[in-house]
């Protein structure tokens, strides 16, 4: 077993108690909402059917496949550092948080990407077992997503420290999906992740929307202006909600939607729009044109 899948092993236990932590907190607050009615219990459930599944999957569509390319540009790059600096460490932390910076929004703003990542914002709900609710099989999404840490193995950082340290910061996350925690020390708030930050994240409601991509820091969101406060009530899920708990409807209406959108596509353009373009992209039709031009 590979230290990745020795960090995610220790992390089941530590979830299962912090879920525990989370409900009893529910249940004692008379004012909070009802973020573990009835209604919401299919919503856990279908959680835990998404991560079983994907679990099963993971080895080669998240690991294997993807990171291949990491592998290989490793095995290139003329430079080498070693686990036995400290600094090397730190340098690496830095280096993969801001990779998966940008892999997160691309997730956002690439459709084909977020084809797969909607299903981590599907839920209408947000409490710890929202971590759960993960896409199954996505392997191109995947494949793409993973250039995102090319520079880090360019730099010479080994692999597996990547590996490592990239499920370090997802694990890190953990704690941050829940509406049981308020904001935190304001140096901390300004530099690191938070419960709040990523309840911002999570909001379908402006001025939520595609903010706070940021893993273990935030900074990163300061610095490229996709930041926000949270400031007023956070509605979670999509624009357009996917309406259903089955685990296998929203793992793929929206690769399903992004697929019928291509192959109604006119032009070529249009159709690498739908891949490559933002969620929402629409092809401009000749009538479009002839208004803007008349």
């Amino acid at each position: 077993m590979n230290a990745t899948s020795t960090l995610l092993l220790a992390a089941v236990p530590a979830f299962i108690l912090l879920s525990i932590v989370e409900y009893v907190d529910h249940r004692r607050d008379r004012d909070a909402t009802h973020t573990f009615s009835k209604r919401s219990v299919r919503d856990y459930v279908g959680n835990w059917a998404t991560y079983l599944i994907n679990t099963a999957a993971k080895a080669l569509t998240q690991y294997i496949l993807p990171f291949s390319t990491i592998v290989v540009a490793s095995a290139l790059t003329p430079l080498h550092l070693s686990a036995k600096h400290w600094w090397v460490w730190v340098a690496c932390l830095v280096v993969t948080d801001f990779c998966y910076y940008w892999a997160h929004r691309g997730d956002h703003r690439i459709r084909l990407l977020w084809a797969a990542h909607s299903v981590h914002h599907s839920s209408n709900y947000f409490n710890l077992s929202t971590n759960l609710r993960l896409p199954w099989f996505h392997p191109v999404s995947y494949t793409l997503r993973s250039l995102a840490w090319l520079p880090a193995a360019l730099l010479g950082f080994p692999v597996w420290m990547i590996l490592l340290l990239n499920t370090a910061g997802l694990l890190f996350q953990i704690p941050f999906h829940t509406q049981r925690i308020d904001k935190l020390w304001a140096p901390w708030e300004f530099l690191f992740n938070s419960p709040s930050h990523h309840r911002v994240h999570h909001g379908s409601n402006q001025p939520y929307i595609d903010k706070n991509y940021g893993g273990v820091f935030i900074i990163w969101d300061r610095l490229f202006g996709s930041y926000a406060e949270e400031t007023e009530p956070v509605r979670y899920g999509l624009l357009h909600d996917v309406e259903t708990q089955n685990p296998i409807k929203y793992n793929y209406v929206e690769t399903v939607n992004m697929l019928r959108d291509t192959a109604r596509a006119h032009t070529w353009r249009g159709r690498l729009g739908y891949l490559f373009g933002p969620p929402g992209y629409a092809e401009k039709n000749k009538s479009d044109d002839e208004l803007i031009t008349a």
